[in-house]
């Protein structure tokens, strides 16, 4: 598999998307993750391993301890691969906005610069007739 596909099957899962949560403001030691879960301690490794093979987590050895720390770079490819996707469904409004806005003031400036100019003469023959 590469990289990219590594990466969704690893954010695919539940689990492994709340420890990515849990990792983005600090790091955690493997102990402090397990014990936000309900599922037995074996599980949570394996799932830190699974999130550390794809490159998403790296940890250190801390004495008796692993100390797992967020590593963003592999979700910012997987993010980037996704936008191609939201753009296709989310046109640009702003843009065409903007543009009609444009062609309404340009529209009124062509009638305005098209209607007769009242002058003193043709404002009295509008009077009298």
């Amino acid at each position: 598999m590469d990289e990219l596909t590594d990466v969704a099957a690893a954010v695919a899962d539940p689990v492994r998307r709340d420890i990515l949560v849990m990792l983005r403001d600090t790091p955690l030691t493997a102990g402090e993750i397990a014990s936000r879960f309900s599922i037995s301690r074996p599980a949570v490794s394996r799932h830190l391993r699974v999130l550390r093979e794809c490159g998403l987590v790296r940890d250190e050895q801390h004495g008796r301890h692993r100390r797992y720390t967020l590593v963003p770079f592999p979700l910012g490819r997987l993010t980037e691969w996704l936008a191609q996707f939201e753009a296709r469904q989310a046109p640009d409004w702003s843009r065409h906005l903007a543009a009609l806005d444009t062609e309404v003031h340009r529209a009124r400036r062509e009638r305005r610069l098209a209607e007769p100019v009242d002058t003193p003469s043709t404002a009295r023959k509008k009077d009298t007739a």
